[in-house]
């Protein structure tokens, strides 16, 4: 357990390496926050996420951090995803993802360590925000997969393609537009030296070299997202996240994908890794089983099943859930409620797809006498609309209810009705319709769904004291 203690934000930043830092525990460092996310093949034997953490410093020396102790130092880890944070901490020897005993920082403390200090919340992903795809080859692998065309219609605005994606999920509050690709280059070495035999691939190796070849070619500066696109398999992962470089002059944390050629034949994929270079995590269902990719009501869980398909961009991204839209900025104030003390609600609820909708589309249920950090979403989805090329095949039309805790791996699992729960989340228990109820755990608050409206339902929230809470033994 650790010991909360406060920083302040003008502290000064320490600089050292991860030897001197296991001579000197409780150092107080300053930098940014570089999150990157792993995502096994669709064939994998046992799927699983990955995610790697690292404190930049201001001389550019990366420090890795054992992200398991740095979600519950920071609350909500995800949200300070490229600030500049403060965190306390000490130096501790953990098995490395291939068991290899690796130094990583545990953290004890994080905080934000910027002139404005804010809650835990993402920063809005708003406005414009062009990607570059600089296509990849390794020197022993000739073959290019896709052709340049292929990338840029990938990222157009065009119906069923990335920009219009984007537009469609943030109700045209973010778009990709300018989006560019260029390529294949040439690396100047063999895939084995970037993906040893047996190993990880060298995320940072790849970056420098890819972005390097392709540096005379493009001016990375009008970018803010650079999409890695490589001839041949990395290392059974596709990753996606942010990385500190300074490319053309510019030096920021950019948002970054390395995608093997698996992960851009088919939209899905792509659209997932770029959703965690908006600083999006994964999404989960309640099963509890190691296997992040079985929420089909999110592109940042699982992105086959129940999603539509195109005859050349293959499986295409679905929408994500109201939490994570709601953590990028895209959910205004008068389409969300918050229910933090005791009655009962009546409420209409609109599915979330619909971009004009005069209805709420999110609601959070607060729990009494629970952190912050742990609270519900409940939303509406609506499949069958034939004028929605991301959701229209859907498991069906239905109320879905997240459980919210910031300090999870993935913070937001979908709850099931059933138990054990499915293994996937579109069956009947994942799904409310009309004349069904679900009562959370310790009965700390109860939703009806009363009747199926033309754009979504209307929902009774009961929700208790903390009283009953006590007497119902929570």
């Amino acid at each position: 357990m650790f010991v909360a203690r406060i920083l302040l934000p003008a502290m000064a930043a320490v600089s050292l390496c991860g030897a001197a830092l296991a001579a000197q525990p409780g150092a107080e460092l300053q930098g940014k926050l570089e999150l990157v996310w792993g995502d096994s093949a669709p064939d994998a034997a046992t799927p699983a996420g990955r995610l790697i953490g690292n404190l930049v410093m201001d001389d550019g020396q990366r420090i890795a951090l054992d992200v398991d102790s740095a979600r519950f130092a920071a609350g909500d880890l995800y949200a300070l995803q490229g600030h500049r944070i403060a965190l306390v901490a000490s130096a501790d020897t953990a098995s490395g993802a291939e068991g290899a005993a690796t130094t990583l920082l545990r953290a004890e403390t994080i905080v934000l360590a910027e002139p404005v200090q804010t809650d835990a919340a993402a920063s809005p992903v708003t406005g414009s925000r062009p990607w570059v795809t600089i296509a990849c080859k390794f020197s022993d692998i000739t073959s290019e997969p896709k052709d340049l065309a292929y990338f840029q219609t990938m990222l157009s605005d065009s119906p069923g393609r990335l920009d219009d994606y984007w537009r469609t999920v943030s109700y045209g509050k973010v778009n990709v537009a300018g989006s560019a690709a260029y390529g294949w280059f040439t690396l100047p070495h063999p895939r084995s030296y970037y993906i040893p035999s047996g190993g990880s691939a060298d995320l940072a190796k790849l970056f420098s070299d890819c972005t390097s070849v392709a540096n005379p070619t493009v001016d990375f500066s009008v970018f803010v997202g650079i999409n890695q696109m490589f001839n041949g398999d990395l290392d059974g992962f596709a990753w996606g996240g942010n990385r500190s470089a300074t490319l053309d002059g510019k030096t920021g944390l950019w948002a970054v994908t390395w995608e093997p050629p698996w992960a851009y034949q088919n939209e899905g994929p792509l659209a997932h890794e770029m959703g965690h270079g908006f600083g999006l995590p994964h999404a989960n269902n309640s099963d509890l089983d190691s296997d992040p990719y079985d929420n089909p009501w999110d592109v940042m869980s699982d992105w086959r099943a129940d999603a539509t398909s195109d005859a050349i961009f293959g499986t295409l991204p679905k929408h994500i859930n109201i939490y994570h839209r709601d953590r990028l900025g895209w959910i205004d104030a008068a389409r969300k409620l918050t229910i933090g003390s005791a009655g009962t609600w009546a409420l209409s609820l609109d599915a979330a797809e619909i971009a004009t909708s005069a209805n709420l589309q999110m609601i959070v249920v607060t729990l009494p006498g629970a952190a912050a950090s742990h609270y519900y979403t409940i939303e509406a989805r609506r499949a069958g609309d034939a004028g929605d090329a991301y959701d229209h095949n859907l498991a069906g039309s239905a109320v879905i209810i997240h459980e919210i805790d910031t300090t999870r791996k993935e913070p937001a699992w979908s709850v099931d009705a059933q138990s054990p729960p499915a293994n996937v989340a579109d069956d009947p228990g994942s799904m409310f319709v009309a004349g069904e109820a679900w009562a959370a755990p310790g009965g700390s608050f109860f939703v009806s769904v009363t009747a199926t409206t033309a754009t979504g339902f209307v929902v009774s929230i009961d929700r208790a004291t903390d009283d009953l809470v006590f007497r119902n033994g929570f």
